[in-house]
């Protein structure tokens, strides 16, 4: 497939936000289309979602995983591969190891299974690259300060797992992602995160 996919993944408060638009900006001279959503809620029916996931009440766990790749199947459908499909460089807060990191290793369901989901509602498409923001649970959250979401309120043991699940699937394949100390100045990350994402255009 034309265009270029890549993914901000990492904990709550890793800076994804501040990097996916410092790379936005930097991309501008590429003179290509560019994409910049997220999940969930890149779309309408995703932002209902998401309004149940993160600010609703409780939601079971095997519901939870069933949601986020919902809102995966259809994103990918209506926005991501149709970008892709007209040769854009789609940028994206978050993909599917989020959820085999948060409902997978956070919420200890079988992660083959939470990635099995993905994969068949997304037809097995998956990043050019993605760019782990990697941050201790406790920074996380005390850069988030005191408004959290309703998987951000989770305990630090919780966003623990979820981080070191992150750094696994990293090391399980290493050509598509980096990895980067995301503790380190915003504009060193930044720096790093484009001459690796220019590398792979040319």
């Amino acid at each position: 497939m034309p265009g270029f996919f890549l993914v901000f993944e990492g904990g709550d408060g890793a800076g994804k936000t501040t990097q996916l638009t410092a790379l936005r900006q930097a991309l501008a001279d590429t003179g290509r289309e560019i994409v910049v959503t997220r999940e969930p809620g890149g779309t309408p029916v995703g932002q209902a979602i998401r309004d149940v996931l993160l600010h609703g009440e409780h939601v079971a766990p095997r519901a939870e995983a069933l949601l986020f790749a919902a809102d995966r199947a259809h994103h990918v459908a209506t926005v991501v591969r149709p970008a892709l499909e007209r040769d854009a460089i789609v940028l994206q807060d978050r993909y599917l190891d989020s959820s085999i990191a948060y409902q997978g290793a956070g919420r200890a369901l079988e992660a083959d299974d939470v990635r099995g989901l993905s994969l068949w509602g997304t037809q097995g498409l998956l990043p050019d690259l993605t760019v782990l923001l990697d941050v201790p649970a406790g920074t996380g959250r005390e850069r988030r300060g005191e408004v959290h979401d309703r998987l951000e309120r989770e305990a630090d043991d919780f966003h623990g797992r979820v981080r070191e699940h992150f750094l696994a699937l990293a090391a399980a394949e290493p050509q598509r992602y980096l990895v980067l100390d995301a503790t380190r100045a915003a504009d060193d990350l930044a720096k790093d995160i484009e001459a690796a994402v220019r590398e792979r255009l040319t």
